[in-house]
């Protein structure tokens, strides 16, 4: 009898994923167009984390940017990365986006509706509403990828600690409010992208406010702006602003792309005017002159009714939110349809525990995909969905002897390579890493210093190497 025909008798004739969320789903649905069989646990609805409300898989808990979709972006880069390789919830990004300037947003409800459809059509995937506390007895006769995100529940976080011998498994971060686009006082708020919002030089004021009103429809970002006394009042109220309790609060550590905005202006006065409300790129209609500080308002769903505060995520207690973001002008009757909340963030030390096909290299059955790896972000964590899932069926289909043999790298000069390098070498100052050109080697030849010029030139060759 062949090896592959002893394996097949033992091992499960089907994949197994946990956690539903942005990489299990990519995962599932790569699996599961090659004809494999997938068996995809979901512990919602009967069991939510304290961050997550809808029951559909895919939920966006964050911010609903995708980030840029320019190739001198490394996210943006990445994200075409994923389109040729036919990435499912890239598509469905695509399909569901709202207008965001440069980047790539989604209106989150009809993009987790339109994942959990084609996921549950699917005639090769099964999902099973079910909280999964227990990996070692399903790695035992089947292949397994953990995509449980950023907010793994108690109960399978320590299984996991269990399994890699790991005591720590966390960081924090935090969600921004989102408001009611009816509630915002246009007196005072204004549509515009920074910089195209500008008044020109040869315009008068009564020509740029007409230009401006011509364009509101086709903006996706609305604009507060907040002269010096309103900004220093704002920011006194937000350091003396009470926050939600969390267990040794002190010891745990805050991912910088997600710093709450209280904690952030505790910083110095100043931090916040030359951070998220940096008022460059803006002129107040009002006064035709660039304000203060400007808070900014992302377009949050398709029928442009709910604006996401970015920049603000926050750990205030809810009363203290209406209060404080209510004191900036435009906002003063402003309805929160969701509040900030922070939340724990799960990931393992991957730089010890995995290789660049996110597999842990103790046990070949097992699989990571997502955050819980230290990839940070939307589009990162559906990169390592679809890295993880290529080589599971790699696994699947071949003997465990020829395991290494047909092993899936992508090379380190695209993002989706760097990005598994990144998690994958020996790193002992090891924190989740968001897409960055940072990341990538350097170009052959002669150094361009043109900024532009030199990411459009990693940008070609990581294409052509996809």
């Amino acid at each position: 009898m062949s090896i592959n025909k002893i394996r097949k008798i033992k091992m499960r004739d089907y994949i197994t994923i946990i956690g539903g969320g942005l990489a299990g789903s990519e995962a599932a649905y790569q699996i599961a167009k090659r004809g494999i069989k997938v068996k995809l646990y979901e512990m919602k609805p009967v069991k939510y984390s304290p961050a997550h409300v809808n029951k559909n898989l895919a939920e966006i808990v964050c911010s609903n940017s995708f980030k840029s979709n320019l190739l001198t972006n490394a996210c943006g880069l990445l994200k075409e990365e994923l389109r040729k390789l036919d990435s499912l919830l890239i598509k469905i990004a695509d399909e569901t986006s709202v207008p965001a300037g440069q980047a790539l947003a989604v209106d989150r409800e009809v993009f987790a509706e339109k994942v959990t459809k084609v996921i549950e059509e699917n005639e090769n995937i099964e999902v099973i509403h079910e909280e999964i506390t227990d990996i070692e007895e399903i790695a035992k006769e089947g292949i397994v990828i953990i995509a449980t995100g950023p907010l793994t529940s108690e109960g399978l976080a320590k299984n996991i600690q269990k399994i890699t011998s790991q005591d720590k498994l966390y960081f924090y971060d935090a969600a921004a409010p989102i408001v009611n686009k009816d509630s915002i006082n246009f007196d005072i708020a204004f549509y515009g992208d920074r910089y195209a919002q500008e008044k020109k030089k040869e315009e008068s004021i009564e020509e740029w406010k007409k230009r401006l009103e011509e364009e509101k429809e086709e903006q996706s970002y609305i604009n507060l702006p907040m002269n010096q006394e309103e900004y220093e009042n704002f920011v006194k109220e937000l350091v003396n602003a009470e926050v939600v309790t969390l267990h040794d609060f002190e010891k745990r550590e805050i991912f910088e792309g997600c710093m709450p905005i209280e904690i952030m202006a505790k910083r110095g006065l100043d931090t916040l005017r030359f951070g998220p409300l940096k008022p460059v790129g803006f002129d107040d209609p009002r006064t035709g002159r660039r304000p203060y500080a400007v808070v900014q308002l992302r377009q949050d769903d398709k029928q442009a009714t709910m604006y996401n505060m970015v920049g603000f995520q926050t750990n205030l207690k809810y009363g203290e939110q209406k209060r404080v973001f209510s004191m900036i002008p435009g906002l003063e009757n402003a309805e929160f349809i969701k509040y900030g909340v922070m939340h724990r963030n799960t990931y393992i030390n991957s730089t010890e525990l995995l290789d660049e096909t996110y597999n842990l290299k103790s046990n070949s059955n097992i699989y990571f995909a997502g955050q819980i790896t230290g990839v940070e972000g939307y589009v990162e964590s559906i990169s390592s969905g679809m890295v993880a899932s290529l080589n599971a069926i790699q696994d699947f289909t071949n003997s465990k002897e020829e395991h290494n043999k047909h092993k899936i790298s992508f090379a380190e000069n695209t993002i989706i390579g760097a990005l598994a390098k990144y998690i994958s070498t020996p790193n002992t100052k090891f924190q989740p890493m968001n897409a960055n050109f940072g990341i990538l080697p350097e170009l052959e030849g002669k150094k361009i210093r043109d900024k532009k010029e030199r990411y459009m030139k990693l940008a070609e060759r990581s294409l052509k190497n996809i």
